[in-house]
């Protein structure tokens, strides 16, 4: 964990020496915008004239990383808590080719550089030895004002780099502000041109819109914006042709209270898994090429959460069985926030949650058997086992037998053909 007090003076002291060393050099992008909000930046960008070579010999080989140096970045490590700061080359873009990264950089001035930044909010720059800033972009203006606008011609900033139509999105509705409209329009305009832009990068965009607060906003956003019918199609086609299924997703979105990603993710797709198969899931699910642990946990939550819903209509032993998994609490959480959207009742959630309180070994005893005991039976090994095992299991969770014996008395029942007689 890095110490906010040792991170700011780092970023003080990494302007000093360029300064000493008789460069200009500014605190630069989202530190400087956070900052004008009010709040504590989680780390800080330098910006210089001073140029990558310069830099590695101010701070020394051993403290620099050159990973960026192709674009005018070079990475100064810091003390311990203090974390590293990036120091870019003031710089004009030539080109983007790739619609993501430029194809090579010139170097420049601080004025050039502000104006090839994507939005105003994030082109204004801090001297922290005079505290004072320096906004070539009306950054700040449009800071006083809650507006989210493309600096320049957005036509040219989306064309340039792709993702930055996502992340005008996110920053309109992360920070609550109104999107400008002719930058709107721009995004409306080269909203098909984001599929040039990798899954990932897409994937931790989304991430970020759907686990904040206004996550629902981001939704409408992405709509309007025509960004969510390229990114998510299979739920852009199911609200055109099923408009209450917005309205139902809307509405679960807006009640998740701190969701984890797969969370967040079952609540986007509900509707479209319960308009079409498992394959369509699976496949929205990889087009974002998404870890299996958030794949994977969006998959269980939209097939368990029916079932955890009616609870109190199942047998104890299928909804048991749900709520000792890895994942019981987040499911339990989900299907809340379904429940509530759909103005059910919560009495199946409550019962849930009250299991989910209890010690582990009565919510989950030890099982009275084992395949071990089936061999010494006789039972040949085969697909019975299973059958025969959650059988028992069945009995033992319900209450009506609590012993090996009587386990072993409900095989000889039910089960007496698989016995093998001696």
């Amino acid at each position: 964990m890095l110490d906010p007090a040792l991170t700011r003076q780092f970023a003080l002291d990494v302007v000093a020496k360029l300064r000493a060393a008789g460069h200009q050099a500014l605190w630069a992008g989202g530190c400087v915008r956070d900052q004008l909000m009010g709040k504590t930046p989680k780390d800080y960008d330098v910006a210089t004239d001073a140029q990558p070579e310069r830099i590695r010999e101010v701070f020394g080989q051993r403290r620099t990383l050159a990973i960026g140096a192709a674009f005018g970045v070079i990475t100064v490590l810091g003390p311990k808590d203090a974390g590293q700061i990036e120091v870019a080359t003031f710089r004009r873009d030539l080109g983007y080719s790739d619609g993501r990264r430029p194809d090579a950089v010139a170097f420049t001035s601080a004025e050039e550089d502000a104006k090839r930044r994507d939005l105003t909010i994030n082109g204004i720059f801090f001297d922290p030895v005079a505290e004072q800033y320096l906004d070539f972009v009306g950054g700040q203006e449009d800071l006083k004002n809650h507006v989210i606008r493309a600096i320049g011609n957005p036509h040219e900033r989306f064309a340039e780099d792709k993702l930055r139509m996502l992340r005008t999105v996110r920053f309109a509705t992360t920070f609550d502000f109104a999107l400008d409209e002719s930058t709107l329009q721009a995004v409306q305009a080269h909203g098909p041109d984001i599929k040039a832009v990798s899954a990932e990068r897409i994937a931790a965009e989304m991430r970020r819109m759907l686990l904040h607060e206004n996550r629902a906003a981001a939704l409408a956003l992405l709509r309007e914006s025509g960004l969510l019918k390229e990114i998510l199609p299979e739920f852009a086609e199911l609200v055109a042709s099923e408009p209450a299924t917005w309205d139902r997703t809307l509405a679960i979105l807006g009640y998740l209270r701190e969701p984890t990603f797969a969370i967040a993710l079952a609540s986007l797709l509900r509707e479209v898994s319960l308009h079409s198969d498992l394959a369509a899931i699976k496949a929205a699910l990889a087009r974002w090429k998404l870890p299996n642990e958030d794949s994977g946990g969006t998959l269980m939550l939209l097939q368990d959460e029916p079932l955890l819903r009616s609870a109190l209509s199942r047998p104890w032993p299928q909804i048991q069985r749900l709520l000792v998994g890895p994942r019981a609490e987040e499911l339990v959480n989900y299907s809340e926030a379904v429940a509530v959207a759909l103005a059910e009742g919560l009495e199946s959630i409550a019962f849930c949650r009250q299991k989910l309180a209890l010690p582990a070994a009565s919510l989950n005893p030890p099982p009275l058997i084992s395949g071990e005991d089936l061999k010494r039976l006789g039972i040949a090994l085969g697909p019975a086992y299973k059958d025969i095992l959650e059988a028992v299991r069945d009995e033992q969770l319900e209450g009506r037998i609590a012993s090996l014996d009587d386990a072993l008395e409900v095989i000889r029942i039910r089960f007496a053909d698989h016995i093998r007689r001696k």
